[in-house]
Formats: structure tokens, sequence, C-alpha cells
């Protein structure tokens, strides 16, 4: 099973505390934990498993999380962390000053370090994702990667706010995937943590050029999804705003048997798919539709669509409603 969840308001309020201790011990690692909400402490968790990787989701009060070198002696599964923060703050404390962070920051963790911090957050919407990968599988020296342990990464642009959403991804569509997905999602992760680090440390020359292009392709993926309504995306526009060349833009979707034009169409023509089925959207003339997708031509768009889907957009539509006809996006 990918999925598994856990809450502590299965018992006792009393009960509630030394039972996240356990969850939290066997899920993540041992640690000493604190709460001022000790006495009736409400929590819940998410656990994607992704082979040796994991995704949690939390959603928790207030909480302290110290670990201690002698916990470090005791057990260390030697992994990075990171956690991305979707509410709340928190407060790390080092030798050299307390850090604080909050919601949008990315933080790394190594398991193999000592770890004081404070989390503030509310039980009832979920605080903050981590993906937990093993150090093996990151292709950067342990030295390169320590400067950045424990710093609070703004996590708004760039390739910092791609791996954000990623995680954040993973976690809302977790029961969505199958064990064939497993070997696909851990590695998109651990390729865009590691060039996260590589970039944030100006080190992007350790990380392997297969990594470099595998992160580069999600980067542009999520650029594209962006700004689907722009009628001017283009290849040649994608290329420019990545500062990298029409051919090479070819080389990185052709590893994926297609080309950037031919994914600009069909993301367009998918998310227009998705939206013919929203009741949400029930008022919405087809010519709106595909005009915020960037498919202003009604023409155009229905001979697309009828040659992606074997049917015209009215008649998809209509056969949505008539059938629970699922769109996708």
């Amino acid at each position: 099973m990918l999925v598994s969840e856990f809450t502590t308001e299965t018992v006792a309020a009393p009960e509630r505390f030394a039972l996240w201790e356990e969850i939290a011990c066997r899920s993540h690692l041992r640690n000493v934990l604190r709460s001022e909400m000790r006495d009736d402490f409400r929590a819940r968790m998410r656990l994607l498993a992704l082979g040796e990787a994991q995704i949690s989701a939390l959603a928790l009060p207030h909480l302290d999380v110290v670990r201690t070198p002698r916990l470090i002696r005791s057990y260390d599964p030697e992994v990075y962390q990171v956690q991305y923060v979707i509410s709340g703050t928190g407060r790390l404390t080092h030798a050299d000053g307390v850090r604080a962070y909050g919601p949008g920051h990315l933080v790394l963790a190594d398991s193999s370090r000592p770890l004081d911090v404070t989390i503030r957050a509310s039980p009832d919407t979920w605080s903050s994702v981590v993906a937990t990968v093993p150090r093996a599988l990151l292709p950067l020296p342990e030295r390169l990667v320590r400067p950045l342990i424990g710093v609070p990464i703004p996590g708004g642009t760039g390739l910092e706010a791609v791996l954000g959403r990623w995680i954040t991804d993973l976690h809302r569509r977790a029961h969505e995937f199958t064990s064939r997905d497993v070997p696909t999602l851990a590695s998109v992760t651990t390729d865009l943590l590691t060039s996260v680090i590589g970039r944030c440390l100006d080190a992007e020359r350790a990380v392997p050029p297969e990594t470099r292009n595998s992160t580069l392709r999600m980067e542009i993926r999520t650029f594209v999804e962006r700004n689907l309504a722009d009628t001017r995306l283009t290849p040649q526009a994608v290329a420019d705003a990545h500062h990298i060349s029409l051919r090479l833009l070819q080389q990185l979707f052709a590893r994926d048997g297609t080309s950037p034009a031919a994914w600009i169409r069909h993301r367009r023509l998918e998310r227009c798919r998705a939206d013919l089925t929203d009741p949400r959207l029930a008022d919405c003339s087809i010519q709106t539709i595909a005009a915020r997708r960037g498919l202003a031509a009604p023409a155009h768009f229905s001979r697309l669509f009828r040659a992606a889907y074997g049917m015209t957009p009215s008649d998809y539509r209509y056969a949505s409603v008539r059938t629970g006809l699922p769109g996708r996006a």
C-alpha cells in the first residue's frame, strides 16, 4: 500500500501525544518531542511510500523536535529531509543563532546532524510536506550539502518553487498513484532536490548532466502549465524564457517521444477537456473555455479536439453530462 494515513483522534485526549511519538518514530526519525498541547495533541499524518524515498504531510499544533547526538549514534538511516512549509511558522536553533521560517520556505535537514526546531501550526490544516530521500541517492558530496542544512530557503521562485509545488502535488494526489509510478516519482523528486541544492550552493557543476536535464524538463513543463492561456506561448518563447536554444528544447522533449509544440497543444486540449466536464463551467461557452487555454480560433480548436478525442467539443460536453464521462487535466 503506497498511502498510509494516521490521526491521533482515534484515541482519548490524554493518550494522543504518546501515540504521535510512536507514529513519528516509526515513520520518520527517533527524536525528542515536546508540546504545549501534549494533554490533547490533535495531529494528522499522510505518508506516500516511494520505495526508498517518502513523502509525508503533517497537520499539527505546537511541537518541539530535537535530534540529539545520542539519538544519532543509536540509529541513523542517513537520509535528507526537505520540508516545504504550507502554513504556520517555525524556528531553527543552531550554535550560530536562531533562524525563523514560514509559509513558502524549504528547510533541509540531515539525519546525521543534530536538529532543534520549534513548529507552531494548526491541526486543522496541512502545515507542511516533507520529502525524505536517502543521502546515497543524491549525486552530491556531503561536504557540499552541509552549509545548506538548517538554512530556510525561499521557495517562491525558480527551481525552489518547482520543488515545493512538486512535493505538495504528490501529497494532494497521493491516492492516484500506483506502484508502477513509484520509480518515476522517486527519480523526479531526487533530481529536483539535487538541482535545488546545487543551485543554492552555486555548485551546479557537481550535478550530473542527466539530473540537470531531468530538472530542466520539469521546470519547463511547469512553466508551460502556468502559461497555457498565453497565445504567444510557442516553443521559441519557452526556450527564450529558460535561456536555452530551441534545439536543446526539442532534444529535451524528444527524450519523452514528443516535441515542444505537440506537448503545448496536448496540454491545452487536456485542460479544455477537463473544463468541458466541470459542472462549475456549465454556463461557460466552448469558445470561452478554449480561449482560456490559448486556443482562440474556434474552428481550429474544434478540428484539433476532434482529431484528438474522436468527437467535437460540443458532443464531448453533451456526452459527459449524459453519461458522467470524466475529464482529465
